[in-house]
């Protein structure tokens, strides 16, 4: 085996061995103009501890900057906190825009205050999932892993 060969297998298996270790990248976003920020943040350290890489956007952004965000970051999931009842118009709005960019069935998962009889229109228009008060950090996480597991 060439000096060549054997330097290009070594790359391969330690390319191989960092996909392998990859932290799953996850964008924290609150959507439109609600301002309650805490539990985005206390949702972003309980992935940040569970070996997630979080951006965290902040309050008060537009679904153009979430989406552009996400695109830019090149995170693998798309996770919104939506207090304001505006949940079903801001989730159409970014998953249009992400068809808009080519980028068909983007991970999305959204949390909040969402109506129970909400929730089904919104899987429907794409959301994958979406956690209500009391879900814990630990299934938001395991379910985050799960979506990861699926597409790696």
């Amino acid at each position: 085996m060439s000096s060549a060969s054997t330097v290009r297998r070594q790359f391969f298996d330690l390319w191989e061995y960092y996909m392998s270790k990859k932290k799953i990248r996850v964008l924290i976003a609150k959507p439109g103009l609600d301002g309650h920020e805490t539990g985005a943040k206390i949702i972003a350290r309980a992935l940040m501890e569970a070996g997630m890489e979080i951006i965290y956007t902040g309050a008060r952004q537009t679904p153009e900057m979430i989406v552009r965000t996400a695109i830019e970051e090149d995170v693998d999931v798309l996770g919104l906190s939506i207090l304001s009842g505006a949940h079903k118009e801001l989730c159409s709005r970014i998953i249009k825009l992400f068809e808009d960019e080519g980028i068909i069935n983007f991970p999305i998962i959204v949390g909040g205050i969402i109506p129970d009889v909400d929730v089904p229109a919104c899987k429907k228009m794409g959301v994958l999932e979406v956690f209500g008060p009391g879900t814990t950090t630990s299934r938001v996480a395991d379910y985050i892993k799960g979506l990861a597991a699926k597409t790696s």
